[in-house]
């Protein structure tokens, strides 16, 4: 379930990229209020989200799938021109965002510390 929280947050961050280009500077009344509507739902499901998956890895996944879907909505719409090196990359983003699902994410290790004679000791 966080996983789903997570790239449904990653879908708003998307909606709240695109409204806020729309906003011409939050001075749209329309396009303003969609910007913050998104932008709560999207930050919400990320605070939420994080308690269950590391946060290097739920930023990372969030950031790079809005990313991704701002940018394609830009080409789809024509508001962006198409390219193969875009597309390329968009689905390098891709790649990464599967990947970083796929590799396991336990506790971290801890660092082996000093103890007061300057000996390393396993933590």
């Amino acid at each position: 379930m966080p996983w789903i929280v997570l790239l449904v947050s990653a879908v708003f961050e998307a909606v709240w990229a695109t409204a806020l280009g729309q906003s011409d500077g939050l001075s749209k009344l329309a396009p303003s209020i969609v910007f913050f509507v998104a932008l709560a739902l999207s930050m919400g499901g990320l605070g939420w989200a994080v308690k269950h998956i590391p946060i290097g890895t739920a930023y990372a996944v969030w950031v790079g799938v809005g990313a991704a879907l701002t940018v394609s909505y830009a080409i789809w719409t024509g508001d962006e021109s198409a390219s193969v090196g875009k597309v390329v990359f968009i689905a390098g983003i891709i790649a990464a965002v599967v990947g970083l699902k796929l590799v396991p994410h336990g506790p971290a290790k801890k660092p082996a510390s000093a103890d007061p004679s300057g000996a390393q000791v396993d933590g």
